[in-house]
C-alpha cells in the first residue's frame, strides 16, 4: 500500500492536483496522440477524446484511486480497479502501454503544475500511479487468462446470421463465431467491443451490451444509432446502421464486463432508461432460460412506446417468468399505452423491496436520479449496481 511518507504528501496535494487533473489530462492526450498516433488506431475511441468524456473519466478515477489510498490506507478500492479492468481487457491494453502513458501523463503534470512539483510530490504521485498499474497489470492478466485470450488481443471475428430493426435508430445484429466454434464463456451483463475499420482506414471500436442470454453458439448485440446533437455523431454505431447486413463479419472482443447478474434467489430489480435496457433483457433471458422463480421487478423509462428498443423480448420473458412484473414510463406515452406512466421515472408509489438486489443502466443523470430514490426506499448502497456505455463519467464527479 501508500507508504506513510507519500500518503502525507498526497494528502497535502490531492486539492491541487485535483483541481488541475482535466487540465492535465487534457495536455497528456494531446502531446501522447502526436507522439503515438497509432494509439488512435484500434485503442482510444475518437468520439470520447472529441467529447472530453475520456479525459474527464482518466481524471475521475486517478482522484478517486488517490483519494481511497490516503482515505483508508490499509485497503485498496478493487471495485474501482475491477471496473476500469474489464474495460481494458476489451479494448486490448497491454502492459507496456502503462509504461508510454506514465511518461507523458507525468510530463503533462509537470508542465502544468510546473515548480509546485517537487522531488518529493513527483515520488508521491509516482508511487500513487504504480500501485495502480501495477494493481491493473494484475487484474487484466487473469482476465485475458480467464476469457482464455492472449493478452492485449481478445480479438475474434463474427459472421451476422441476423439484421433486426427494433426502432427507427436500433438494430439488432445475432452473431455467430466465424470458425464455427462454441462463443466464448460470458456471463448475463457483460458487453462486447466491436472493432471496425473506419472510412478513413482508421480502426475504432465500441462497447455493447449482449442483450440475449450468453448461449454456447450465438450472441445478439444491440445498437442505437448515436446522432450528434451539436457533438460528433457516433462513428461506430451510424457505420454499423449504415453498412452491415446478414452474412457481413465483425470483429468482437471476448466479453468482459464486473457487472453481471449475481447467482442468488434475493428479488431483483432490472432498472433503465433508453439503449440501457440491452443488459436487462440478456440477464431477463437467461433467468427464463435457467428457469429462474427469483422476484423479478422491470423498470424502464423512454421517450415513447415507438423508441423502446426490445420491447417486444421484454414483455415475452416477463410472461416467461413466474415472479416477474414491469412497469414502463414515457415521456410520450400515448393512447395506446394506457398502462403506461407518463414522465420521468418516479418511484414514489411503487413496492420497493429493500432487500433486493438492484441492477442500473442508461444515462449518468438517470441513474443518479433514480439511485436516490432507491437511497430514500432503503435499498443499501452496496446493492445498487450500475453499467456505463464508455468511460465511466460517474467516478469523475464523485471525484470533483
Amino acid at each position: 500500500m501508500l507508504s506513510a511518507e507519500s500518503a502525507s504528501v498526497i494528502r497535502a496535494t490531492l486539492p491541487a492536483v485535483g483541481r488541475a487533473l482535466d487540465e492535465i489530462t487534457t495536455r497528456f492526450y494531446a502531446t501522447m496522440f502526436a507522439d503515438r498516433p497509432e494509439l488512435l488506431d484500434g485503442m482510444f475511441n475518437r468520439g470520447n477524446q472529441a467529447s472530453g468524456a475520456q479525459r474527464r473519466a482518466l481524471a475521475g478515477s486517478i482522484a478517486a484511486f488517490a483519494g481511497a489510498l490516503v482515505a483508508e490506507p490499509g485497503t485498496r478500492p478493487d471495485t474501482l480497479l475491477a471496473r476500469i479492468a474489464h474495460k481494458h481487457a476489451a479494448v486490448g491494453v497491454t502492459e507496456d502501454q502503462y509504461t508510454i502513458v506514465h511518461k507523458y501523463l507525468f510530463a503533462a503534470i509537470a508542465d502544468v503544475l510546473g515548480d509546485a512539483v517537487t522531488p518529493e510530490v513527483a515520488a508521491a504521485w509516482d508511487e500513487v500511479y504504480w500501485l495502480m498499474a501495477g494493481a491493473l497489470i494484475a487484474q487484466e492478466a487473469r482476465l485475458y487468462l480467464m476469457a482464455q485470450v492472449k493478452p492485449g488481443h481478445p480479438w475474434r471475428r463474427w459472421t451476422v446470421v441476423e439484421r433486426r430493426e427494433e426502432t427507427p435508430d436500433t438494430v439488432s445484429f445475432m452473431l455467430r463465431p466465424c470458425d464455427g466454434a462454441p462463443a466464448p464463456a460470458a456471463r448475463a451483463g457483460q458487453y462486447v467491443s466491436v472493432r471496425v475499420r473506419m472510412p478513413d482506414g482508421v480502426h475504432q471500436l465500441r462497447q455493447y451490451s449482449l442483450s440475449s442470454a450468453p448461449g454456447d453458439r450465438t450472441r445478439r448485440i444491440t445498437v442505437k444509432r448515436v446522432h450528434g446533437d451539436g457533438a460528433p455523431e457516433g462513428e461506430v454505431s451510424n457505420l454499423l446502421h449504415r453498412t452491415v447486413r446478414a452474412g457481413d463479419e465483425l470483429t468482437l472482443s471476448a466479453p468482459f464486463g464486473d457487472v453481471v447478474l449475481d447467482r442468488s434467489d434475493r428479488p431483483l430489480m432490472l432498472v433503465s432508461a433508453g439503449i440501457g435496457c440491452t443488459p436487462m433483457v440478456g440477464m431477463l433471458e437467461h433467468l427464463a432460460v435457467t428457469g429462474s422463480t427469483r422476484p423479478v421487478t422491470v423498470l424502464h423509462a423512454d421517450r415513447s412506446p415507438g423508441d423502446h428498443a426490445l420491447r417486444t423480448d421484454t414483455d415475452r420473458l416477463v410472461e416467461r417468468l413466474p415472479g416477474a412484473r414491469s412497469v414502463f414510463w414515457y415521456e410520450r406515452p400515448g393512447a395506446e399505452e394506457p398502462g403506461a406512466r407518463e414522465g420521468v421515472m418516479d418511484l414514489g408509489g411503487l413496492e420497493v423491496d429493500p432487500d433486493a438486489s438492484v441492477y442500473l443502466c442508461g444515462p449518468l443523470s438517470f441513474m443518479r436520479s433514480v439511485r436516490e430514490q432507491l437511497l430514500r426506499a432503503g435499498v443499501p448502497a452496496r446493492e445498487i449496481r450500475y453499467e456505463v456505455f464508455g468511460p465511466d463519467l460517474w467516478l469523475a464527479d464523485a471525484a470533483a
